[in-house]
């Protein structure tokens, strides 16, 4: 199963997620495409993510015959401000500068000449977008221009950010990337702009910022009906709205049950009463 975007790129319709996996990133990133998945996210951001240690999974899982061209590669642009001490860019160069250095570095780092998603990890500005941002954003598109990446995006984005975006980038991002709540409808507003714009929606944190969610006598009903475990049905009802759901599940059978969530079908009750769960 697959998505696909304004400019017709088809994406895995599942991601891995690599944050916060430190030195477990390469048996785990490993281990989730010998499992079945196709697509993996990181960032070059040693905080949260070890991009290189990704890049050496794929050096592994090369050597198995699993080629470069097989795989969905995205990862993240990161601001001063989300680094620690150990920039993969020179921290006193200018904006443009930065991108290029990091991109630069994370094409070293996971031993690829492309990406297939380049995602500037999050708006400087609190609400709107500022200078910093669209200075960001060109730097990005002219990576995009060059065919250093296939798609390019943004994550951790209002929706008025991303309306913004939408109406005056040269061009609009093709992936959103957002943690998504129930609380919040899961993101229903940044989904609908998505939605019109064909922009493909990425929801992470599913699971873990949504307990309150998952444990509702009415997820466990459906789960039971089913015969789903309960995250099965967070990610059955995500596919299902059209969104990509990240999960970064450490356990190799966890693995196997997100990957058949697409097996699931919800009813058009059980749709509307998950979106409007918590609210």
């Amino acid at each position: 199963m697959t998505l696909s975007t304004y400019n017709q790129v088809q994406v895995p319709s599942f991601m891995y997620g690599t944050a916060w996996k430190k030195d477990a990133t390469t048996r785990l990133a490993k281990l989730a495409v010998e499992t079945g998945f196709k697509a993996i996210d990181t960032a070059n951001q040693l905080i949260h993510y070890d991009e290189a240690k990704v890049g050496e999974a794929l050096l592994a899982l090369k050597d198995k015959g699993v080629s470069r061209e097989s795989l969905f590669l995205q990862t993240k642009f990161t601001s001063v401000n989300g680094q620690d001490h150990r920039t993969p860019y020179d921290a006193s160069a200018d904006l443009t500068t930065q991108v290029n250095q990091s991109i630069d570095s994370s094409l070293a780092h996971l031993h690829t000449d492309y990406l297939d998603s380049y995602v500037l990890h999050g708006p400087y500005s609190r609400n709107s977008l500022g200078p910093s941002d669209w200075e960001v954003w060109a730097a990005i598109e002219a990576l995009y221009t060059a065919g250093k990446t296939r798609m390019i995006g943004i994550s951790n984005v209002s929706d008025e950010q991303l309306t913004q975006l939408c109406a005056k980038a040269k061009v609009k991002p093709m992936m959103v990337q957002n943690r998504c709540y129930a609380a919040m409808g899961w993101d229903q507003e940044v989904r609908a702009i998505c939605k019109t714009q064909g922009i493909i929606y990425q929801g992470f944190s599913l699971l873990t910022a949504n307990a309150r969610a998952m444990s509702h006598p009415a997820m466990r009903s459906i789960a039971t009906r089913l015969g789903a475990t309960i995250a099965q049905v967070v990610f059955s009802f995500s596919l299902q709205v059209g969104m990509l759901p990240l999960t970064g599940t450490t356990n190799v059978e966890h693995m196997k049950e997100d990957l058949q969530s697409d097996q699931f079908s919800l009813t058009a009750e059980e749709m509307q009463l998950i979106e409007s769960i918590s609210l």
